[in-house]
Parts: structure tokens; C-alpha cells; sequence
């Protein structure tokens, strides 16, 4: 559940929460596209890192 008010509507609460935000969405996707196709990182050392960065933050994995 999110802790800030979130237009109701259709899709992903993530995909209403970017829409107000386009050209930072649009910023956070470029991002998130070349960490996935441009880092030479194996994937199996990639998906560690992130379970790792995940318990330190105290995030359930």
C-alpha cells in the first residue's frame, strides 16, 4: 500500500505515480534500460549485487 496518494485509474501504481512526473520517468527508464543492456556484469553478479544492496537497505528480497 503507498504511503502518499496515488490517482486511482488502470495499470501499475508505479506507471500512475511516473505519469506525474513524464520527464523524470522518461530519465529513470534510459537509466534502468542501459544498467540492463550496456553493463558488462554477469547476470547471476548483477541479480547478488542487487539482493545484497537489498538486505543492507532491510528490504524483504
Amino acid at each position: 500500500m503507498a504511503r502518499i496518494s496515488i490517482p486511482g485509474g488502470e495499470g501499475l501504481e508505479r506507471s500512475r505515480l511516473w505519469g506525474h512526473a513524464p520527464d523524470v520517468a522518461k530519465g529513470v527508464g534510459i537509466t534502468g534500460k542501459a544498467l540492463y543492456t550496456q553493463v558488462s556484469l554477469d547476470v547471476r553478479v548483477r541479480e547478488i549485487a542487487r539482493m545484497r544492496v537489498a538486505q543492507i537497505n532491510q528490504c524483504h528480497i
